[in-house]
């Protein structure tokens, strides 16, 4: 920990002073989102604002996103700090007067709310730039939302040539502004995302046996996977596999040729999550030969569990004690959802925390990806400085 009261309270002055311009900046990020990979107009918003902080950009070879870095006064460590940059296909509904005005895409993830945390952060530390050692680097990844994501193409890019540890944040809409959550160890679930193609052929709905159904078939498919689940993994650790989409057939008077169906795998455990694709694969195949159906499951993508280092969270946890007081952080819920920023804590120490937005009285209480979410935004006052003096701490408490 920092060995200073007086470094504390000048975070937290220098925190809520710069309180409105962070609003401001998360307010025109509300306003103008966009999808995964199509981050275009973000990604110029946050380079003119880093610029301003005076971080030098490193050049990546990707279309959107953006990697900036700032020197202390003399050399140490790294230290990274992410945040993800892309919104939903969501058509807003809150209300506000701030709302989206592209339609049919919405921050509906807070990931408005990691970027002005994220920068406010930077600003804490440009300002305080005299008073530590080594390199702070911000990441701003695209594509969190979108499978693969945007976090491997980011490492590939060096988001992490040289870091020595990373923080990560996520705002909770079940957790009250002013607390926290951490969770040592793995605190998200690994993820399989994958397609599955089945063809067939055709006829009139008059004569099925003139054809092979490949809805019927696609059916079979879905409701036999949910078998894996119940009577192939072990009950002790929970898996799920989900279907957000099935398309498939032309008309209701014909057999359909063809079907595209999506879906997910998550697990909680390493060693039944090394069993899903195989056993997906298995089934499909079976059901797709007894039928007389050919098949395709194509791989999407596969997202590792997020682990949490619990040296991090130790400094996390004793950070923000010092900043806000005792009471105020319990144990994240173990979840299924998926996250890439596992992707960097699978190369190096950190952590994410969730930071409680939840209001009731403006609000701030419908679930992630609700055209209804809003988040209060005195949270970014805990998050920023929670996030400016981890940092600090490390910087100035670890040699290279």
């Amino acid at each position: 920990m920092i060995q200073s009261d007086n470094l504390y309270s000048e975070i937290l002055h220098r925190v809520k002073k710069s309180h409105k311009r962070q609003v401001a900046l998360r307010r025109h990020l509300h306003r103008f989102p966009e999808i995964s990979n199509r981050e275009f107009k973000t990604t110029a918003f946050l380079r003119k604002e880093v610029k301003k902080l005076g971080f030098k950009e490193i050049p990546i070879k990707l279309k959107t996103g953006l990697l900036a870095e700032l020197s202390g006064k003399k050399p140490g460590p790294t230290v990274a700090i992410r945040t993800d940059i892309d919104a939903l296909p969501v058509t807003e509904k809150t209300g506000l007067a701030y709302r989206s005005k592209n339609e049919g895409c919405m921050h509906a993830c807070g990931h408005d709310m990691h970027m002005a945390a994220i920068l406010g952060t930077g600003l804490v530390l440009s300002e305080m730039r005299d008073q530590w050692p080594g390199r702070v680097r911000l990441i701003f990844q695209p594509a969190e939302e979108m499978p693969p994501g945007g976090a491997e193409p980011m490492i590939k890019n060096g988001a992490l040539k040289g870091v020595d540890m990373i923080l990560g944040l996520h705002v909770d809409p079940d957790i009250p502004v002013g607390q926290i959550t951490l969770r040592d160890g793995i605190t998200m679930a690994s993820v399989y995302d994958f397609d599955i193609i089945v063809t067939s052929r055709g006829g009139h709905a008059a004569h099925p046996h003139q054809g092979v159904d490949a809805l019927v078939t696609a059916a079979e498919i879905i409701e036999s996977l949910q078998k894996v689940v119940s009577r192939e993994t072990d009950p002790i650790t929970p898996v799920a596999i989900s279907f957000g989409t099935i398309h498939g057939g032309v008309a209701r008077n014909t057999i359909a040729d063809r079907v595209h169906i999506q879906g997910t795998a998550r697990s909680l455990s390493q060693k039944n999550f090394n069993k899903v694709p195989a056993l997906i694969k298995r089934t499909v195949n079976g059901i797709c030969r007894a039928r007389g159906a050919d098949c395709e499951l194509i791989p999407v993508a596969s997202y590792p569990p997020l682990k949490n280092h619990p040296r991090v969270n130790r400094l996390l946890s004793a950070n923000y004690e010092t900043l806000f007081g005792r009471g105020l952080i319990s144990e994240s819920e173990l979840s299924l959802g998926g996250e890439d920023f596992a992707f960097y804590l699978k190369e190096i120490p950190g952590a994410m925390f969730r930071l409680g937005i939840r209001n009731e009285k403006i609000k701030a209480d419908k679930p992630w990806h609700s055209p209804e979410f809003i988040a209060d935004e005195n949270a970014l006052v805990y998050g920023t400085a929670l996030l400016a003096a981890t940092a600090l701490d490390f910087l100035k408490n670890n040699k290279q």
